[in-house]
Order: C-alpha cells, then structure tokens, then sequence
C-alpha cells in the first residue's frame, strides 16, 4: 500500500512539475487556438471595401494595425454596423475566417465569423477608427 501511494505520488508530482514548466512556444501555440483577436498573416489574408480588394501596401498596413490593435471588450451578442465594413477574409489551418470592420470615432467595432458561429468585439487603434491607411489611395481619398 505504501509502495503505490509513492509512486502515485513521484507520478503527479512529476506531471505537476511537466505542466507548469512548459516552454514558451508550447504554452503560446496552445492560448492561440482560443485567442478571440487573432494575428493576422499577409499570405492567407484578403481584404476588400465594397467589393473591391485591397492590395499592396495599403493591405500590409491594414494587416499591421490590425495586428497591433487594442482588445476593448467582447459583445455578447453582435452589434447592428453602420457603414460600410472592411471586410477582411482570412484562413488559419483549416478554418476560413470572415472580420467585418466598423469604424467609429471611440472603437471599431469587429464580426468574426467562422464556421456557423458569430463572434463581436471591440477594439481601439487610431488609425482603423480613422480609416487612415485607406485614405493613401484614389478610390478611397
């Protein structure tokens, strides 16, 4: 009896020990499958404006505030948009992934679609709020 209780002991304290010193890139690979605000990549990512897509520069830069954009909150049930959305369609392993932006003078507010689930949120980036990098081109000056 004592000699199981040991080993049931050196086992979890040996998993205890596995689990709360896992590397960085295995703990960051495992939070990034239920992160809400994902990272966007310019490969797999297309973005339009009323039907038109948005390429080159423009599209990087788009990609880049996105990227680096501040969570707010999440909406519990989505938000009825005003405007005309960034639509921004993007693919992350096997999930096709659908972002509509809102932009507001406070926040954008963000749809996330995938599968037959529907996410919304709220997030703060000047230059989004202001649709600054579409102004650089004609279509949208």
């Amino acid at each position: 009896m004592t000699t199981w209780f040991i080993v049931t002991l050196f086992i979890f304290g040996a998993l205890k020990v596995l689990v709360s010193s896992m590397p960085t890139s295995v703990v960051e690979s495992i939070i990034s499958r239920f992160e809400l605000h994902q990272k966007l990549d310019e490969e797999n990512t297309s973005i339009s404006i009323d039907g038109k897509n948005i390429e080159g520069e423009v599209k990087l830069q788009v990609i880049h505030e996105f990227n680096e954009a501040l969570f707010l909150d999440k909406h519990y049930f989505p938000p009825h948009g005003e405007g005309t959305p960034i639509v921004i369609d993007t693919k992350k392993g096997n999930k096709e992934i659908r972002f509509s932006l809102y932009s507001y003078e406070e926040h954008v507010d963000v749809i996330k679609q995938y599968k037959k689930k529907v996410v919304a949120y709220r997030l703060r980036s000047k230059s989004l709020q202001t649709r600054a990098p579409l102004a650089i081109t004609k279509d949208y000056a």
